[in-house]
C-alpha cells in the first residue's frame, strides 16, 4: 500500500498527496502546461479536495518542507538563507486558509502587507493563490504598492505606467523611431523604452542604447531606455562605455531554469553592480528589469515536477534580490501548450501579478497571446481592465498592438490611453508633468479635468525626433 505524506479525508474517503508539491500541483486550478507536465488534478473533485487540504495547512511547512531540496538548487537556497523571520511573525501561526482571510480584511493595509512581504517566501504566495477567487486575487493586490524609481517613479497609487516597446523586424532605426515617437503622443513610455533587438548582439546593443539615450537626453525625458538583450551582452556594452540604464533578463524559479537561460545567481549580481556603478538614476537606483512566464521551468525540462505558478512564484524570489524596477510576466507568451485560452490566460496574469505585488515586487504585465492560442483582443481587454483595478504598475505598449518583430498579440496605445481614461489612471508623475510641458497632454489644470491628447502638437518635435533616426 502507498504511504502519502498529506493526506484529506471527506466522509468516509481519504485523499491522499505524495509530498507538499502534489498537494500544490493537485489545488491548482486547471491549466494544459500542469496537464502536459502530468502534475495537475485528474478531476473537479480531486482538485477541491486538494485545496481543502491545502487551506489547512500552516504556514509555517513551508520554511521546512523544500520543493526543490536546498543541497540541489540555488534558488531554494536564496528563499529559505533570505527569509526574514522577524517580519513573518505577525502570521507565522495560521494556516494558508487563515492567510488568505487575514489577506481580505481590513487588518493587511498598505503598510502592513510592505512589512510582512520580507517574511513570506514564494511557495506562501502561491499556496494562498491557489484557493483565492479572481476577486480575492484583485482586491488584495490593490492593497500592496510597491514603489520603485530610476528617472522617474513607478508604482505610485492612482498611476499606470507603460513600456514603450519600439520592436522592428531588422532593427531598422527609422521605424524604431517611428514607433516611439508614437507612442510618446500617447503618453506611453514611462515605464522604459524597451527594444527587443531582431540582431542580439554587442554592438547592435551599443547602437540601440546609444540611440534611445540621445532622444532621451535631447527632449529632457524624464524615463529610462533598455535593449531586452541577454546579461553577459549588456555587460560587455557597459564595459565598452555604452549608456546603459537598465539590465535586463529573463529569470525562472530554479537553478536549472536559469542555467537554460545562461544565467545564474553570481552572474546577475555582476551585472547589477555594474549598472550601478554607472550612476544614471536621478530619483532612484532600481536599475534591474525582470521578464518572467508560467510555463518557462517545463519547456526547460526544469520544473522538478513543480506546477507552473509555483515555478512562476518562485522566481519572484530571484527578482526581489536585486530591487528591480521592473518586473513584469509575458502572461500568455510561450503559447497554449501553458495556458490553453483566455480563460486560462487571464486566471494566470491576476495569479502573477498577485504573487509579485504580495513578495514586495513592482509589477507589471505583458497582456498577451499568441495567434494559435484561444484567445483574442477581447480577452485581453478584459485582463487589461482587471489589472488596471489591482493597481498593476505597468503594461506594455505596441504599435497597433500586434509585435512585428516576436509576432504576438499584446497591448497598443490605444489600449493604455483606453485603461488611464477608464479608471481615471495617471502616467509617472515625472512623466505627466513632461507631457503637459511638450504639450502632448492638456487638460488636467482644469479643475476635475482629465488629461486629453493635443491634436494641434506643432509638427516640428515630430519632426526632429524622426531625424535622430
Amino acid at each position: 500500500m502507498q504511504a502519502y505524506r498529506y493526506t484529506h479525508t471527506v466522509g468516509s474517503k481519504t485523499y491522499g498527496f505524495h509530498d507538499l508539491k502534489d498537494l500544490m500541483a493537485k489545488a491548482t486550478p486547471a491549466r494544459s502546461g500542469d496537464m502536459l507536465a502530468g502534475v495537475a488534478a485528474s478531476s473537479a473533485e480531486q482538485r477541491a479536495v486538494a485545496q481543502m487540504a491545502l487551506a489547512e495547512l500552516p504556514l509555517t511547512t513551508f520554511l521546512h518542507d523544500a520543493l526543490v531540496p536546498y543541497e540541489e538548487d540555488e534558488i531554494t537556497r536564496l528563499i529559505m538563507d533570505s527569509h526574514d523571520a522577524a517580519a513573518f511573525a505577525p502570521v507565522s501561526h495560521l494556516t494558508v486558509g487563515d492567510f488568505r482571510n487575514w489577506l481580505l480584511g481590513d487588518e493587511a493595509d498598505s503598510a502592513a502587507l510592505a512589512a510582512l512581504a520580507p517574511g513570506l517566501t514564494p511557495e506562501m504566495a502561491a499556496a494562498v493563490c491557489k484557493i483565492m477567487r479572481n476577486q480575492d486575487l484583485i482586491l488584495v493586490a490593490q492593497k500592496c504598492r510597491v514603489v520603485s524609481a530610476f528617472r522617474n517613479t513607478i508604482g505610485l497609487p492612482g498611476r499606470l505606467s507603460t513600456r514603450l516597446q519600439p520592436n522592428h523586424p531588422t532593427d531598422d532605426a527609422s521605424g524604431i523611431a517611428a514607433s516611439l515617437l508614437d507612442g510618446l503622443l500617447y503618453g506611453s513610455g514611462d515605464a522604459v523604452f524597451g527594444i527587443n533587438p531582431a540582431t542580439d548582439n554587442v554592438l547592435q546593443v551599443v547602437k540601440l542604447v546609444g540611440m534611445m539615450d540621445d532622444i532621451i537626453r535631447r527632449y529632457e525625458i524624464p524615463t529610462q531606455s533598455c535593449v531586452l538583450t541577454h546579461v553577459t551582452n549588456t555587460l560587455e556594452a557597459i564595459r565598452r562605455g555604452a549608456p546603459v540604464d537598465l539590465v535586463f533578463q529573463s529569470i525562472g524559479g530554479t537553478e536549472a531554469t536559469n542555467s537554460s537561460f545562461g544565467v545564474n545567481l553570481a552572474l546577475l549580481d555582476e551585472a547589477h553592480s555594474a549598472a550601478l556603478s554607472l550612476k544614471r538614476g536621478t530619483v532612484g537606483d532600481n536599475l534591474m528589469y525582470f521578464e518572467t512566464g508560467q510555463g518557462s521551468a517545463l519547456s526547460a525540462n526544469a520544473h522538478h515536477g513543480m506546477d507552473q505558478q509555483t515555478c512562476e512564484a518562485r522566481a519572484y524570489a530571484v527578482a526581489r534580490r536585486y530591487k528591480p524596477l521592473l518586473v513584469n510576466t509575458v502572461v500568455g507568451f510561450i503559447g497554449p501548450e501553458y495556458l490553453f485560452d483566455g480563460r486560462q490566460i487571464i486566471r494566470a496574469g491576476l495569479e502573477d501579478h498577485f504573487c509579485g505585488k504580495l513578495l514586495g515586487l513592482p509589477m507589471g504585465c505583458d497582456v498577451c497571446y499568441t495567434n494559435h492560442a484561444e484567445a483574442d483582443q477581447n480577452d485581453m481587454d478584459v485582463l487589461l481592465t482587471l489589472l488596471g483595478v489591482a493597481g498593476c504598475s505597468f503594461i506594455m505598449g505596441v504599435p497597433g498592438s500586434d509585435d512585428i518583430m516576436l509576432n504576438y498579440q499584446t497591448t497598443s496605445f490605444h489600449d493604455a490611453l483606453y485603461a488611464r481614461r477608464a479608471l481615471g489612471l495617471k502616467p509617472a508623475p515625472e512623466f505627466e508633468a513632461w507631457l503637459h510641458k511638450m504639450q502632448i497632454f492638456t487638460g488636467m489644470e482644469e479643475p476635475g479635468g482629465q488629461f486629453r491628447l493635443n491634436d494641434a502638437l506643432p509638427p516640428a518635435f515630430r519632426q526632429a525626433l524622426l531625424r535622430l533616426s
